[in-house]
């Protein structure tokens, strides 16, 4: 008999988990539209492939990821693409995103498909490709990629595989029924995922309120190695965490995963997904929802296209919206209100509440704490909710991370027993968020001064350079100098008759210079001589000259008599410039004056010829 490990803390809120397994898992159909946002994963959001018109097949991408953390997004059927644009997409604040909206064509035509017969004859890294190219994200709520998972770090060896299926959340029964109706699929992708990690242990975990789903998987391990742990039914049993803990007694390290201590878990649907797309070559275009609560005729659970409205599977399930009080996508302990039945289903949406006002009553209004201590009993993670509340409160964030505020798995069962209604997990989530936005900046802030840094290391490192290289050209002309200084020394002559030839020869360079200067005068005078007098010069010019200088100081002193008496800053600067343009006119005039009376001159020279 397997032996378990109590975790501490754990509530048992009531199930409501009969109400939607009376009935087989119901295809749901195709609506209308389909909205498949590119965001679906933990890491980058997808890239668009497509454009509006273009018309798909079932199973074609629609969507890749180039670089970085994901998986590409596939066509959940054959039909027209209708648009690419931002909308409303399953989150707490109803925030959009961006979508690719595809309207069937009712033919739901298949692209070519290649199953695999026989993988274990392909390379391990080949397999996970073929995973990762269906598009498989962990189905159990966080989303992240499942080729990546399953890639431990080289020195981190996982000895024990687990399939989560406990499902502890209320109203929640989309792995239970899927368990019940799909067991064989469920253990051939367990075992494609033990043949890539090769672990000493198989489990799949259930939760002992399960009975039909137990009795199911319990046939389809016969003949296999695979161990089948029935655990005690207790919230949140379903936690990864909390279920190493029950089947391992180990504990996962604050901070790390599970791999650190070599154990892995893998959600029940993402089983299924690794089977579907291994042997059918099927990309994961559909999943398993469920539809509950009082403001629903025939609850139960769908097998949903992605991109399939919310408000189209309420539908199915006969939504009474009178008596509807509020829809809460996820379980009752962990999930959010929708603001809008709009959004779509993605790889993530397990069930969908319509609850009334009497089975989900409005939260009553917060009350002071009275440190009771029932918080800390029920806290499975064994943290302090108490203090972690009131540092998160206080905006205390550092204080609340030292009390190792990220542990939190955010399971509400806090705020289940809190008598004062203190919605704890909002608390916490809110300082998360802040933490979050803080190392972000820090991050920013880091990069920025690394790259400075960087720059003026290499202003520094260039600035010695330009320096050494001018040394280096220092001495090299130094050389050079020092070089040629030695030259001349060894070619000086040392015979008199050497100094004497050459005084020689400088006295006849002297001669020759000295005739070459008095030709050049005798041939200036000749020209100065024989030069013309100088043309008159130009009257007409010289009165433009003037009249322009008398305009521009016109102005000038408009423009000083205006400032003054505006009192204005430039009255100075004005003074100066009607000065220097006085200057002008003074100059003109006498240019002027002096002009005519040259060309008055020359009048009577001529006269007198």
């Amino acid at each position: 008999m397997t032996q378990f490990w109590e975790f501490p803390g754990g509530i048992h809120p009531a199930e409501n988990k009969h109400q939607s397994t009376q009935r087989p898992i119901r295809q749901a159909g195709l609506p209308d539209q389909l909205v498949v946002p590119l965001q679906q994963h933990i890491g980058e959001p997808a890239q668009v492939l497509v454009k509006v018109g273009d018309r798909v097949q079932k199973g074609d991408k629609l969507a890749e990821v180039t670089s970085g953390l994901g998986v590409p997004v596939h066509a959940p059927t054959s039909g027209i693409i209708e648009a690419i644009s931002l909308q409303p997409v399953p989150h707490p604040s109803g925030m959009q995103d961006w979508c690719v909206t595809l309207r069937p064509d009712g033919e739901d035509e298949w692209r070519k498909r290649h199953p695999i017969k026989d993988y274990r004859a392909l390379e391990r890294d080949q397999v996970l490709g073929l995973i990762r190219e269906a598009g498989i994200s962990g189905l159990g709520g966080a989303g992240f990629p499942t080729n990546v998972k399953l890639r431990p770090p080289r020195d981190r060896k996982v000895s024990t595989l687990i399939l989560n299926g406990a499902e502890c959340e209320p109203y929640i029964t989309a792995d239970d029924m899927t368990m019940r109706e799909k067991a064989a699929d469920i253990v051939a992708g367990m075992k494609v995922m033990a043949w890539i990690l090769r672990p000493e242990r198989c489990v799949i975990a259930i939760e002992d309120n399960k009975p039909e789903a137990i009795e199911s998987i319990n046939r389809a391990i016969q003949g296999t190695q695979i161990e089948l742990a029935v655990i005690p039914t207790k919230y949140p049993s379903g936690g990864e965490k909390q279920l190493i803990h029950i089947l391992t007694g180990m504990e996962v390290p604050s901070g790390g995963i599970p791999a650190d201590i070599g154990v892995m878990c893998q959600n029940i649907g993402t089983a299924v997904a690794v089977a579907d797309a291994i042997f059918e070559d099927r990309p994961l275009v559909s999943r398993i929802v469920t539809i509950t609560g009082e403001g629903v005729a025939e609850p139960g659970n769908f097998e949903a296209l992605i991109g399939t409205p919310i408000s189209y599977l309420l539908e199915q399930a006969g939504l009474d919206a009178e008596r509807t009080n509020r829809l809460v996508l996820g379980g009752p302990m962990m999930g959010y209100t929708l603001s809008s039945a709009a959004v779509p289903v993605v790889k993530t949406s397990n069930c969908v509440i319509a609850a009334t006002s009497a089975e989900l009553p409005v939260p009553p209004p917060e009350q002071p704490c009275i440190r009771c201590g029932e918080c800390a009993l029920a806290c499975p993670m064994e943290l302090l909710p108490q203090q972690l509340f009131w540092h998160a409160k206080a905006g205390e964030f550092e204080k609340a991370e030292h009390l190792n505020l990220f542990d939190c798995i955010e399971c509400g069962a806090c705020s289940y027993v809190c008598p004062s209604s203190i919605p704890l997990v909002q608390y916490y989530r809110h300082a998360k968020g802040e933490i979050r936005v803080q190392r972000s900046e820090q991050e920013k802030a880091d990069r920025a001064r690394e790259r400075f840094e960087a720059r003026q290391e290499r202003l520094e490192r260039e600035k010695r350079e330009k320096e050494q290289r001018r040394k280096e050209r220092a001495k090299a002309a130094a050389e050079a100098q020092a070089k040629k200084k030695a030259q001349a020394e060894q070619s000086a002559p040392s015979a008199d008759g050497d100094t004497d030839e050459r005084a020689a020869k400088a006295a006849l360079v002297q001669q020759a210079l000295a005739r070459k200067k008095a030709k050049a005068e005798a041939n200036t005078s000749e020209a100065a001589h024989d030069k013309p007098a100088p043309d008159a010069p130009d009257i007409e010019t010289l009165e433009k000259q003037l009249a322009q200088a008398q305009a521009k100081l016109r102005n000038m002193e408009d423009m000083l008599k205006e400032a003054r008496s505006k009192e204005a800053d430039n009255v100075d600067k004005l003074q100066r410039a009607v000065s220097k343009n006085q200057d002008r006119v003074k100059r003109a005039e006498e240019a002027l004056a002096e002009a005519r009376q040259q060309q008055g001159g020359q009048t009577q020279s001529q006269s007198n010829e």
